[in-house]
């Protein structure tokens, strides 16, 4: 049968515009022993300037493949640095001789395996790989240049499934889609571990952008067209879910991507996807593959890729409608959608009523009544007997009409919960049901067209599946119930360690999926509604606190908890002498005398100028005057604390002698001249010869005159000086001048 399925592409087939990548996926197979193998798979077209991760450049530069792997609260777990992939060229092919094959469409395939060993974790790990950007002439997203990719899946932890593998698709979709041409596309994926799988279409992620394209990049240094804002870095590591979807241009959104008619659907059941495309450009589309375990959703697998419509040169393709519904009755009426570009067509129609020989018509639409109800596989053959002609084989069911679905229960409260289930859609008294309950329900199954009195054991969104069957039709529906949880009232954990006084700010837990008020009640006599108040308690003992929490809206539920043995401990008192309190730099020494608390067990005491004691009695000098903070610290057998400050004045003094000769002949006696300062600020020193040229400067009080100048002993003469400096007693400026006698040995 050369009947044509074509597809959703990965890729851009304009090879002038298509630069960047274009689809991918995150697949994770389990090993055994805790081994996960992660594959990547990113798809990009082969003129593409921007090569894959992990290759080298055109400028030789290697881009990592980053793939982050974060547990549940978003914590980084591992970095996977997935090297270098298997590139594979996937060339256009058609399977029909009357379809001229674009020469100008070529995508490349880049799979990246990377094992690693994830250790069992409640919650499961999320594994993440992002990039940017999309092809800037993609015509359902706004600003598509600006907008990245984000590829990620989910490894469930072993409280939904021990061990798992996640659905990989079985076939790979055609580069490119005919404009105003019926496809047909088994988009079905298969799972590893025999989990349901339910598919439906959905809005891919926004991942990275233009400022940081890739993982662990440097910003660029200033704005640009693809930057307008860079930031101060880029990230080394994903962020955690959730992420933001695409963002569609109007009237485009995730369940309708694409400009086709009909729309694009994909069959929930069997993956099964079809449209007719009606406008040339490219447009990017997601598909979601839900896996459930034991009717639980343990996983969502993600497809992100782009439909390429083209303009194709056919000559003739065989068509017919799909029913609108498999089962519709013994007649039928087919309605004939083939197309031609070399004019007028004939048609040879086989019913598929194997008994027959008559089951035949050459009209364009026609309509026949089955003899039986059963399964007939149609042939529709354009143009036969000539060169370019196509067949057709489609399945059509002639059983009475059956299309049933759940009517959604509300929404209940846990307490007193207890459900009833209804089906609306068309069936007959013949049909037959089976309805699947969760294991949280009080029933697993049931055959009642609407059964009663079915309760969950917990609050939460539990799936309920409807199937129906009717003579060989068969058709079914998945929904879900909603159950609220009472409030659960928590009280975050407290400090190892509660001394006299003990402030706590109590740290409020508690999870409500409503809102809820709070009450707590202190046994200091205390009570409060903030959310997360603040206690002082003192003295000394034994406390306990309790929390309710209340809901009223919708459920009208409390919870309670409570902390009996909140122990606060005694503190010790710290005191101390300090002698003398005030005193001058000449006398700096002070002396200190514990006087804490006979619990007190350690000291240590801060003297203000960086030094510190472990002793309860001490003697310290200072080095300079000043007001310090000398504090105590004290601690007792339970480790608490107290401390004490008090301030200590060491308070200036002033001196000021210069001598009026001196002898430098190096003998070691008298051999500088040097003037004793004490107390003073903002020095400065100059000397002069008699021809007033300055011979000596210093600004440092302990520096003096060694009679030289330039390398050069000074003669034996009299000499000017001059001092000034800010006296530290009085603060003011003070200015000395005067002579100095340089007296040689002879």
């Amino acid at each position: 049968m050369k009947k044509f399925v074509f597809i959703f592409l990965l890729f851009l087939s304009l090879r002038n515009s298509a630069t960047h990548i274009v689809g991918g996926e995150i697949i994770y197979d389990y090993l055994g022993n805790n081994a996960y193998k992660i594959t990547l798979k990113i798809y990009r077209d082969c003129s593409s300037t921007t090569g894959f991760d992990g290759v080298p450049g055109i400028n030789g530069q290697v881009i990592p493949a980053i793939v982050s792997i974060m547990d549940l609260n978003g914590l980084p777990v591992d970095t996977l640095d997935m090297g270098a992939p298997i590139i594979t060229k996937i060339p256009p092919t058609i399977n029909n001789p009357c379809i001229q094959t674009p020469n100008n469409v070529c995508v490349e395939e880049g799979v990246y395996t990377k094992t690693v060993t994830l250790q069992p974790k409640a919650g499961g790990y999320f594994v993440v790989y992002q990039r940017c950007c999309r092809n800037t002439t993609v015509l359902n997203l706004l600003l598509s240049g600006t907008q990245g990719s984000t590829y990620y899946t989910k490894i469930p932890g072993p409280e939904l499934a021990v061990n798992n593998s996640s659905p990989r698709f079985k076939n790979f979709p055609p580069i490119f889609l005919c404009n105003n041409l019926a496809f047909n596309f088994n988009h079905a994926a298969t799972d590893p571990d025999g989990d349901l799988l339910v598919y439906s279409i959905c809005p891919p992620f926004i991942g990275l952008d233009g400022c940081c394209p890739y993982m662990t990049v440097p910003p660029p240094l200033a704005a640009s067209p693809n930057c307008s804002n860079p930031p101060p870095f880029c990230p080394g590591f994903s962020l955690p879910p959730p992420y933001q979807t695409v963002n569609f241009v109007s009237p485009y959104n995730g369940s309708y991507p694409i400009s086709s008619n009909p729309s694009i659907t994909i069959n929930p059941n069997t993956g099964v996807m079809s449209g007719s495309p009606n406008l040339i450009g490219q447009f990017v589309v997601g598909v979601c593959v839900q896996e459930f375990r034991n009717n639980v959703l343990i996983n969502t697998h993600f497809r992100d890729f782009q439909f390429n419509i083209v303009s194709c040169v056919v000559n003739v393709v065989s068509s017919v409608a799909d029913a609108l519904n498999q089962c519709v009755g013994q007649t039928l009426t087919f309605t004939n959608t083939s197309t031609s570009n070399i004019g007028a067509l004939t048609y040879l129609w086989d019913f598929g009523e194997n008994k027959l020989t008559n089951d035949t018509s050459n009209v364009i639409n026609p309509t026949h009544t089955y003899q039986d109800t059963g399964i007939y596989t149609i042939t529709l053959i354009s143009n036969p007997r000539k060169p370019c002609s196509d067949t057709l084989r489609k399945i059509f069911y002639v059983y009475p009409p059956l299309s049933v679905d759940i009517i959604r229960p509300s929404t209940q409260c846990f307490k007193n919960n207890a459900f009833a289930f209804k089906i609306t859609g068309v069936y007959s008294p013949q049909t037959t049901f089976k309805w699947l309950f969760p294991q949280e329900a009080n029933i697993s199954i049931s055959n009642f067209e609407s059964p009663s009195g079915v309760r969950f054991n917990k609050p939460g969104v539990f799936v309920v599946k409807l199937q129906a069957k009717q003579f060989a039709c068969r058709d079914s529906s998945i929904d879900s119930v909603k159950i609220i949880g009472p409030p659960i009232a928590k009280i975050g954990s407290l400090g190892a360690l509660l001394c006299d006084p003990a402030s706590i700010a109590f740290a409020n837990t508690s999870i409500s999926e409503l809102p809820a008020n709070y009450r707590w009640k202190f046994s200091n006599g205390n009570t409060s509604t903030d959310f997360e108040p603040k206690q002082v308690f003192s003295p000394s003992g034994i406390y306990t606190v309790s929390l309710t929490a209340i809901t009223r809206s919708i459920c009208v539920d409390s919870s309670q908890v409570s902390l009996e043995n909140i122990k606060v401990l005694p503190s010790p008192k710290s005191n101390f002498s300090l002698n003398p309190e005030v005193t001058s730099i000449f006398e700096p020494e002070i002396s200190v005398v514990d006087k804490s608390s006979a619990d007190a067990i350690s000291w240590h005491y801060s003297f203000g100028d960086g030094t510190s004691s472990e002793f309860p009695i001490e003697r310290h000098r200072y080095s300079n005057d000043g007001n310090y903070l000398v504090v105590q610290t004290v601690r007792n057998q339970s480790g608490c604390v107290d401390s004490t400050g008090k301030i200590v004045q060491i308070l200036p003094e002033f001196r000021f002698w210069i001598p009026n000769s001196f002898t430098p002949d190096e003998n070691n006696l008298n051999d500088e001249f040097r003037p004793v300062l004490y107390g003073v600020a903002n020095y400065n020193f100059r000397i002069y010869d008699r021809w007033g040229e300055k011979v000596f400067e210093s600004n440092d009080t302990n520096a003096g005159w060694n009679g030289y100048f330039n390398g050069e002993l000074c003669k034996q003469d009299i000499y000017a000086w001059r001092i000034s400096f800010k006296n530290e007693t009085t603060s003011k400026i003070e200015v000395y001048v005067g002579h100095v006698l340089i007296l040689k040995n002879l």
